[in-house]
């Protein structure tokens, strides 16, 4: 299926009701794709052959998702916090083309792209016939004249594209090269959202809040699922935690995702005004390690939500394991050791999909052994520009090590590449950091390991805790734990540890500075 018949069948039945914006004055899903056809229009009477978006989450990013979708052009979402010359680099790669990029962001690209349409995002508004954010008529006249809202209806187009055409190009994060550009054509992620959302399931009251940023594969999947199903979406363009609460009140959102480094500083916000989010029914987190107390901290301050754990990367278009609501209650009331550790899982993978965990051979390992994920169904994709690395079968290996409780119960310990080799012995950096989790005093904490000359890498903590407790007899209360080989041989206290905006720890990051202090 193509994606933008996701935004015509629900139009077609639901076409009065709030799609995207605020209760009062937002678009209707019959606006909504109304401006998607205008947009395609004007991006159609150019020499574009992808859509790029540069910008904040708003009104522009699901009209130019669907809009590109219906001109039959690769939608491409980039970082815009990106540095000036890799993103320059990375907008040039998506020529011939346009790219809708905010006000304060197009003066970052004033150099001029070769093959490249500057487009600021009030004038793709306006030539989508939805009045802009913020006033933009030079620009208007320069794009979408002649095409757009003033086209005839019968002459807009209609979804009717190949399902094996490219629907959205998303640019990695880039930590170990270039970025590789994953492709994602419209079969994958129609695949994904009619095999986990109900068409039209959503009640009439359901708002579901994105504060993820635009280039991350939950803001697309958020929007397809979203309309799919029949739910108003809000954007909040940059997070901060006041700001969330304060949209998720004012627009009585009922349904939210966030990444865990968001979901502290939510927590912290409503631990401190105890206001609530009386309308909150349902909070997916994902996109990094959720610190197991940090969960069992907002269950205690949100009861009456539902909880889910989304497990998924960009290749498999979004989401391929769920820990359910009713997995977290179990966990959370079992005295059982086994029951209570799911809350540290990702859940059971989606009914349609296959799951293994593999070994270096890639065979199958035994039920318990760490091995790395592999995936395969219809809505994974394992492709890239110019580079296929899903299997002739369809299997894709994820470069994720994980391992399956005997109940099926997905645990996920991180990257392949981020295994600490110590005397010959692989050492997983998250079980170390589970457990150093747990000490009362630290707050966060991430394991490396760093060149040594006797056992070729030793395990380094970058600790933050308050207070601080005393570096040996943290080393010790490890090791009464976990055994000597898995002991930090060394503890280094930060006030923060760095994240990506989404949520990713920067480990690598982390790793290149302290060799360098070395």
């Amino acid at each position: 299926m193509h994606v933008a018949m996701l935004l015509e069948m629900a139009a077609e039945g639901l076409g009065e009701r709030v799609a995207l914006g605020p209760r009062a004055g937002g678009l209707t899903f019959g606006r909504l794709l109304e401006a998607a056809r205008c947009a395609a229009a004007a991006i159609a009477a150019t020499p574009a052959k992808t859509v790029a978006y540069v910008g904040l989450n708003s009104a522009a990013f699901p009209v130019a998702l669907f809009g590109a979708a219906l001109a039959g052009r690769p939608f491409a979402p980039i970082n815009y916090r990106l540095p000036d010359e890799q993103l320059l680099r990375i907008v040039a790669r998506t020529a011939p083309g346009i790219a809708i990029v905010d006000d304060e962001i197009a003066p970052r690209l004033a150099v001029g792209i070769p093959g490249v349409q500057v487009v600021t995002r009030g004038a793709f508004l306006a030539a989508a016939g939805v009045a802009p954010t913020t006033p933009a008529s030079a620009g208007a006249a320069a794009f979408g004249s002649g095409a757009g809202a003033d086209a005839a209806a019968a002459d807009l187009p209609v979804a009717v594209g190949d399902p094996d055409d490219i629907a959205v190009l998303l640019f990695t994060s880039g930590t170990t090269g270039e970025p590789k550009a994953a492709v994602l054509r419209h079969r994958h992620l129609s695949s994904y959202v009619i095999s986990t959302v109900e068409f039209m399931g959503a009640a009439e009251d359901e708002c579901a809040l994105v504060s993820v940023p635009p280039y991350h594969i939950a803001a697309v999947s958020a929007v397809l699922t979203s309309t799919f199903g029949g739910r108003r979406v809000v954007h909040l363009e940059a997070f901060t935690p006041e700001g969330w609460v304060a949209l998720a009140r004012r627009e009585h959102v009922t349904h939210a995702m966030m990444v865990p480094t968001m979901l502290g500083r939510v927590l912290d916000v409503l631990e401190r005004d105890r206001l609530g989010l009386p309308r909150l029914r349902h909070l997916s987190y994902g996109g990094g390690r959720m610190p197991v107390t940090t969960i069992e901290r907002a269950l205690g301050a949100l009861p009456a939500v539902h909880f889910v754990n989304a497990y998924g990367l960009t290749e498999t278009s979004s989401t391929i394991a769920v820990l359910s609501p009713e997995d977290h209650r179990e966990a959370v009331a079992s005295d059982a050791p086994a029951v209570r550790a799911r809350l540290g899982s990702v859940g059971r993978p989606l009914p349609a999909l296959e799951l293994e965990i593999r070994d270096v051979g890639e065979r199958p390992v035994a039920q318990g052994k760490e091995g790395e994920i592999w995936v395969r169904g219809e809505q994974v994709s394992g492709e890239y520009l110019g580079r296929r690395a899903i299997r002739a079968d369809g299997w894709f290996p994820t470069s994720d090590r994980g391992w399956l409780d005997a109940d099926g119960f997905l645990y996920v310990g991180g990257r392949l590449d981020d295994v600490i080799v110590r005397g010959g012995e692989n050492i997983s950096p998250g079980e170390i950091e589970d457990l150093m989790r747990t000490h009362p005093q630290v707050q966060d904490v991430a394991v490396i390991g760093l060149p040594d000359e006797q056992w070729g890498e030793k395990i380094v903590a970058v600790v933050v805790a308050d207070p601080a407790p005393d570096a040996e007899q943290l080393r010790a209360w490890v090791r009464e734990r976990l055994r000597s080989t898995k002991t930090p041989e060394q503890v280094i206290y930060r006030a923060a540890l760095p994240y990506t905006e989404t949520g990713k720890l920067l480990r690598r990051a982390l790793q290149q500075e302290l060799a360098g202090a070395r």
